[in-house]
């Protein structure tokens, strides 16, 4: 339900009578919950903030916030506990344990299939079909997922662990995660060590002479490969396939094989999902120690991409994301973030940023520098140009959302207040309405007849006494400018963003300084995934002018690029020529000097 971005309808602080029934229907749903920790968890004095949000197909959502942490989330007057809250209270809902490996296809979006599903020799929790329950991960108390059972215990074993298990609404690493504080899951012990677990246990210790088998880390991604375990996604849900036992062995090796450069005749036997994850962590590791500087950061995710492990990937090869089993950039920097190798913001709205790196981490230092790379920061100036010419412009598309004053225009399709449509869907909508009315005047078929509901959703009060019929275009138009303007925003390699109103064009303003001294103006550029630094070093470089960052005016996060004299012309030739940006999202063009006859 949060893999996706969802829109924020409200945020407000709760009252008095709705935290005393909030505590009420806690204390209904979670009956295990003693006086004391309905107490702590829904407290008297401490701040409590509801959040009402629609996810990314439309459902309406309340959260609730306690010390910016989400706790709980409402779907159809049916509360759920959050993953922070399951930390504090692992023992608050029956739990399941799947695979490590699968926790990442659960973020994704995945349901749960009963085969990923381990059987511990205690047997499983007697649970009937629409319990909530929680997943945890082998080897650790502490749930990762909040799910609801679609088959009780006696059916799933009497299904013979076939099919989907567990429809899943929340998991840690998902966007309702990323309101908090993005904390990693506590290493809680099994309360039942399965016997398999022991065994490989004995092993391990005979094997290593000294080292004990512990808990699994607090980041449940950090030493497990995805390629320990293959798995199978069909129809939304995440299927392991193969092996049922990790071997740990290999783990440590495919570990290792990720932050060293792999030889040939490894590449060889794996398959090329394998092969992508190994090319993207090779890359990272390159950049970050030779390409990456203290200096550079605060830096946006996607200039790191393409400025710099773009330029790190060897000759004949092509990274490309999709390919991998992280499917997303954004993916990929939050498994490295979980190894606290570097530390993700979004320092603006719907971008991120790179804002701490750990260079003494030892999977850095570690890392060899593949052949035929200079180890030296010194080859980045020659390959930033082809960094700079693999970026690639967002891919921004308009949508608009269900108004109040238009839901009766909407409903009778389906939708409903806050719904996001695209412009080709209303149209449809519109049209399968008039047609269904049957308002398309008879006398001539380019006008339609304008009823009740038409009136009331799409005519000024003034309008309304004399305008019987609209054309269609004047219709569609109509109706485009009364629903609620929204955008999303795709940038390479990252989940796409849905944000309120138009999308802000790059402003590119000329004034007036002392002494009659011309600069210009660029804002707005970190939108559009472009960095402001990099952007100042370059027009500094082609123009010879002193170039500055500075932050706007009023606007938080927001910084602007302001270079000596008009260098409109140069803008304009880099926005439209080198970055492929389309000419009506840069505003200002027109304010170029004339370019005269010179005598």
């Amino acid at each position: 339900m949060f893999s996706r971005a969802f829109r924020v309808r409200s945020n407000t602080a709760i009252k008095g009578s709705d935290r005393r029934k909030l505590r009420t229907d806690v204390a209904t749903a979670f009956p295990d919950l003693s006086a004391e920790q309905l107490t702590e968890f829904i407290p008297n004095k401490e701040e409590l903030n509801v959040i009402k949000i629609y996810s990314h197909k439309g459902e309406a959502v309340t959260v609730y916030m306690n010390n910016r942490n989400p706790i709980l989330f409402e779907i159809e007057k049916a509360l759920y506990p959050t993953v922070y809250t399951l930390w504090v209270y692992p023992d608050l809902l029956p739990a399941f344990s799947t695979w490590p490996p699968v926790l990442q296809k659960l973020a994704g979006g995945a349901d749960l299939m009963l085969p990923g599903v381990v059987v511990p020799s205690s047997g499983f929790p007697q649970v009937e079909r629409g319990t909530l329950c929680a997943v945890t991960l082998l080897g650790n108390r502490a749930p990762v997922a909040v799910a609801v059972a679609m088959m009780s215990t006696a059916e799933m074993l009497a299904a013979g662990m076939k099919g989907k298990g567990f429809a899943v609404l929340h998991t840690y690493m998902d966007h309702l995660w990323e309101c908090g504080d993005k904390t990693y899951p506590p290493t809680l012990a099994p309360l039942v060590t399965d016997s398999a677990e022991k065994e490989s246990a004995g092993n391990e210790e005979e094997m290593e002479g000294k080292e004990p088998v512990i808990g699994l880390p607090a980041d449940p991604l950090q030493h497990v490969g995805v390629g320990d375990l293959s798995l199978q996604e069909r129809d939304g849900c995440a299927i392991p396939m193969g092996k049922e036992e990790l071997d740990e062995n290999r783990a440590a090796e495919t570990a290792e094989d990720a932050n060293t450069a792999v030889p040939q005749e490894v590449e060889d036997s794996r398959t090329p999902q394998e092969q992508m994850d190994a090319l993207f962590n090779q890359c990272f590791f390159h950049a970050l120690k030779c390409k990456v500087k203290k200096s550079d950061l605060p830096l946006l995710t996607s200039t790191f991409l393409r400025s710099h492990m773009f330029s790190c990937c060897p000759a004949g090869q092509q990274l490309d994301i999709k390919k991998s089993s992280y499917k997303k950039f954004s993916k990929f920097l939050q498994c490295m973030q979980h190894r606290k190798i570097l530390q993700v913001k979004e320092l603006s709205k719907g971008v991120e940023s790179i804002v701490e790196v750990d260079w003494r981490h030892p999977d850095i230092k570690a890392f060899a520098v593949p052949e035929g790379f200079s180890s030296a920061s010194a080859g980045q100036d020659s390959k930033s140009e082809d960094g700079e010419q693999a970026y690639r412009a967002p891919e921004i598309i308009p949508l608009y959302g269900v108004s109040t004053k238009m839901i009766p225009l909407f409903q009778e399709s389906g939708h409903r207040k806050g719904s996001i449509l695209s412009s080709s869907e209303v149209r449809s909508i519109i049209i399968n309405y008039v047609k269904t009315n049957e308002l398309v005047d008879e006398t001539n078929k380019n006008f339609v007849k304008v009823n009740a509901i038409l009136c009331d959703c799409l005519l000024d009060k003034s309008e309304q006494d004399e305008i019987s019929s609209l054309k269609w275009d004047d219709l569609l138009s109509r109706c485009l400018q009364r629903l609620q303007p929204l955008h999303q925003v795709t940038f390479f390699g990252q989940e796409p963003v849905v944000r309120k109103g138009n999308m802000e064009p790059i402003d590119i303003t000329v004034a007036q300084r002392s002494s009659n001294k011309k600069v210009t103006i660029i804002k707005n550029l970190e939108l559009y995934g472009l960095d402001p630094q990099c952007i100042a070093n370059t027009l500094q470089q082609k123009v010879q002018a002193s170039a500055t960052i500075t932050p706007v005016p009023g606007a938080k996060d927001r910084v602007q690029v302001q270079i000596q004299g008009n260098q409109i012309h140069h803008l304009a030739k880099m926005l439209l020529e080198e970055y492929q940006l389309p000419r009506k999202y840069i505003q200002g063009l027109e304010k170029a000097p004339k370019l005269g006859r010179k005598k």
